[in-house]
């Protein structure tokens, strides 16, 4: 597989806020793709790998360490 991600850039997003509701704001946003041979490697695993990958990306803030 072969994973491609994209240029790190500042977009407008709506966020949901405890307070205020739903706001626009910029976030930083990058767009990432996943070519793989479909013989090998099932659609489903490809999918769950992604999400991971989100989650992980999600999770790195200020106060944490990239392990």
């Amino acid at each position: 597989a072969i994973l491609s991600p994209g240029a790190i850039v500042k977009r407008p997003v709506v966020v949901e806020d405890p307070v205020l509701g739903d706001v626009i704001a910029i976030r930083h946003m990058v767009y990432v793709s996943l070519s793989y041979d479909h013989r090998i490697i099932d659609g489903a695993m490809a999918a769950s790998f992604l999400a991971a990958y989100r989650d992980a990306l999600e999770a790195v803030g200020p106060d944490s360490a990239l392990i």
